[in-house]
Formats: structure tokens, sequence, C-alpha cells
């Protein structure tokens, strides 16, 4: 239809002419004739915007797919689906490091205005704290600043095994605890509290794990052997959980940059820890380094905002067992 309508209009335009048509005239004719065309004139194809659809769909239908179906080739792209998308809850993708590093926003490049290694402190007091690091973002390393805590003299692999028992570890299981099993082979805590005797005492291999503290007993335990600091704000809230960090020789945690949204303290228990500080991407031109370090003795405590700061470890052989433990606060 839309051809015989143009093939009408071009023998109208032709009868126009030979009858003499005034300029006018036939302008708006060539117009006319020019919007035909145009008008049933298919678009160009957007392949990208095709092959986008495709393999969304191609997405859904993995995710729909029930776990019991067999296969090698789908169970690997499963796999793969699996570990970037969140199938068990309603939000759509992980939180993995890529993901937290998208959506992060950016740092304010003054927390490391004319910083060029981590301050060290001694007898810290809490009107210095407040006002150079609470909340400035300025990381600190305070030394001697938790040698008061029996903490020191009662935590090692054998008394976390004692307190975990059993039933601390079902419910460290049924609660939404974290567990950070780094480059270990454990998959839970309750597989890092039944090892050998030989792998806990670092004779076999050297591992390093770390767990937030979510267990009510347990937490009451534990806390009668160490406190809150006591240079941290009067007015600012400490999180309900503690985490604690425990391993060998070698690297702890890799390079990362944590979601807390608060600053966040860590006190050697026992061993030596080196942190390794980096800014952030955005701030490599305005910082005065890139990279500063911070070791750990034991007693000693760092205060850093790992939301700010990426950050890793590395445990030093001659601490041996290395036991960490910490908090955030508002």
């Amino acid at each position: 239809m839309a051809a015989r309508a143009s093939r009408e209009l071009n023998n109208l335009f032709l009868e126009a002419v030979q009858n003499g048509l005034k300029n006018d005239d036939m302008k708006k004719t060539v117009d006319q004739k020019n919007m035909m065309k145009m008008k049933h004139t298919a678009p160009p194809v957007n392949w990208y915007k095709y092959a986008g659809i495709v393999g969304l769909v191609g997405v859904l239908m993995v995710l729909q797919v029930p776990k019991e179906m067999k296969g090698q080739y789908f169970e690997y792209y499963r796999a793969k689906t699996e570990a970037f998308f969140n199938l068990e809850s309603s939000c759509l993708v992980h939180g993995t490091d890529l993901t937290i590093e998208m959506a992060r926003p950016p740092v304010d490049c003054s927390v490391c205005n004319g910083i060029s290694e981590v301050p060290i402190a001694y007898n810290m007091t809490k009107e210095y704290f407040i006002k150079h690091h609470a909340y400035s973002g300025v990381p600190v390393l305070i030394k001697g600043g938790v040698k008061h805590w029996s903490a020191l003299e009662t935590f090692d692999y054998k008394y976390f095994k004692q307190v975990y028992d059993d039933d601390a570890l079902r419910e460290f299981d049924d609660k939404p605890c974290q567990f950070f099993a780094y480059k270990t082979n454990f998959r839970t805590l309750e597989d890092v509290f039944s090892m050998s005797k030989k792998r806990a005492a670092l004779k076999k291999d050297q591992w390093y794990v770390g767990w937030s503290n979510c267990v009510d007993k347990v937490q009451t335990l534990l806390r009668k052997h160490y406190e809150r600091p006591e240079f941290l704000p009067d007015d600012s809230e400490s999180s309900s959980l503690d985490w604690i960090f425990m391993g060998g020789s070698g690297t702890g945690a890799m390079m990362h940059i944590d979601s807390v949204n608060r600053p966040s303290w860590q006190a050697m228990i026992k061993g030596k820890k080196t942190w390794y500080i980096e800014a952030p991407p955005e701030c490599f031109n305005s910082c005065p380094t890139k990279r500063m370090n911070a070791t750990m003795d034991q007693g000693d405590i760092l205060v850093v905002d790992t939301n700010k700061w990426y950050h890793s470890t590395f445990i030093h052989p001659e601490g041996g067992l290395a036991i960490t433990i910490g908090s955030e606060y508002d």
C-alpha cells in the first residue's frame, strides 16, 4: 500500500510539472515526497541493543533453571553466573569487592593532606584524638594503647576453641555471622576449631581467618578481658559486633576497601602485624604518598577509616600466632 501511494504521488508530481507548477508549490510537493520516503524507510538496526537484550534473557534463563539439572557446561555457566548474581535474596548481585568498588562514593582527598606516613602516638588523650583523628579520616597508631587488657594473656587458639563450644558454633551458623576464610580451605568457623593440634600450632601450614563475634554468650565472656578504647569520644556509639582475626605468618587480608560506614579500631592481642594503607585512586594526585604502613606489636591499637583507605595486612613470623580484635564507632 505504501508503494502504491508513493507511485500515485509521483504521477501527480509529474503531471503538475507538465501543466506548469509554481516554484512554491513544487517545493511543497517535493517536501511531501521526501517525507513519504522517510516515513516508510526502516530505521537502522542497533545490534548492540539486541545483543544486550539477548544476553540479559540468557542470564535470566540460567537463573531460573533448577540446580538439579546436570550437565558439565550448564554447571560451569551457572557457577559463573552465581559468582556475580545473588540467587538467594532480593538483591540482584552479591556484595563483592567489585560491586563495592563500583558503588562506593568518592573519597574526600583532604584525609591525606600533608600525610606521608601513619602518625604514631603514645598516651593518646581523648581531646587530642577527637581533634586530630576521630572523624578526620587520618589514621593513627597508638603504641601500648591496650597494655592493661587481660586479653593479652588470656586469648589464644585454645581459649577460643573452649568458648566456641557446640552450642556457640550452632548459634554462629544460625545467625547472619560473617566468616572470612581468606586463602585457607576452611569453610566455617567450626572447621577452624576442628583442625589438628599440629595445624593449630602452625607446624603444618600457615593459615589466617577472621569472623564477627555475634554469639551473645561468647561476647559476654570475651568482653570481660577487653573494653572500649578510653580515647574514643564519650558520645560515640560502638558497634554491637566485634571482629576477631587470627592466624600465622604471611599475607593476612588482601588489599581491599570496606563498606561498614564507620571508622574502625583494631587492637593487637598477640603477635605482630603490619598494615599497608593506600589512598583511593581518586586521591593519587592529592596525597603526598600512595602507600603507608603501620606495624603493630602486642598491646598496640590502630585507628583507621577502612571505608576511605585501601588496606592489606601481613603477619610477621617472629610474633607467632597473631590475634587482633576490633570494632567500629561513630
